[in-house]
């Protein structure tokens, strides 16, 4: 019953859909509906409470091997829930604000924070500054419109996807690096762990093609006057 809710309220706005459409397609009757659940909203947000537990699970991992592969296999746990579960996560990501339910905000939210709170569990950074802070729910919030985006067509194969986002990563924590000192030493721990065959040396390798021959040079600073 929760499954079939789940897709039908990925589809359409919860107003639209009936408690007699929900018991017709779950094959039950509307009194079955009601003795679980007493009302609509009720049985709408208990279809998100299984798909957000569900999600937010996919970003476990165990905290061994290097950051780069790591992240590409919670990429791709996350992306077989996306693509075999897409009207729930839809509905998860997209009926908060249909609704109007502080509960069903919160469920997004707790999916979010999950998924910050592994990532820096991986970084093995307890107490994290604003700028790291920055990157992992940017990459969070990266993560979640790219799958939304994809379910709209399926246009670039997933395993691309994957290891687009992975590189998505890398690219947000050297920009900041760019910027910060803290952040710089993070990156070279996070590197310096990083096989040559890993996603973020192909990252490195793919850039350094892009380049024209001889653009890329050492830019010596300018001496103090």
């Amino acid at each position: 019953m929760i499954e079939v809710a789940l897709e039908l309220f990925s589809h359409r706005s919860p107003d639209e859909v009936s408690i007699d459409e929900i018991a017709a397609a779950a094959g039950i009757s509307r009194p079955l509906v009601y003795h679980y659940f007493p009302g609509k909203l009720s049985l709408y947000e208990a279809a998100l409470q299984r798909a957000a537990q569900e999600l937010a699970e996919r970003f476990e991992e165990p905290q061994e091997g290097p950051l780069g592969a790591r992240l590409l296999r919670v990429m791709s746990r996350f992306f077989d829930f996306v693509d075999e579960h897409g009207p729930g996560f839809s509905a998860l990501m997209r009926g908060g604000p249909a609704v109007g339910s502080s509960t069903t905000n919160a469920l997004i939210d707790s999916v979010r924070q999950a998924a910050y709170v592994q990532i820096l569990a991986h970084l093995r950074v307890p107490a994290p500054s604003a700028r790291l802070d920055l990157v992992v729910r940017t990459w969070v919030s990266l993560a979640e419109s790219t799958a939304l985006i994809w379910l709209d067509g399926r246009r670039i194969p997933r395993e691309e996807l994957q290891t687009q986002l992975v590189h998505d990563f890398a690219a947000l924590a050297a920009v900041s690096a760019a910027h910060d000192a803290e952040m710089a030493v993070l990156l070279r721990r996070i590197l310096a762990d990083e096989p040559a065959d890993g996603p973020f040396a192909e990252l490195v390798g793919r850039l350094v093609t892009l380049a024209p021959a001889g653009s890329v040079r050492t830019v010596q600073p300018t001496a103090d006057r």
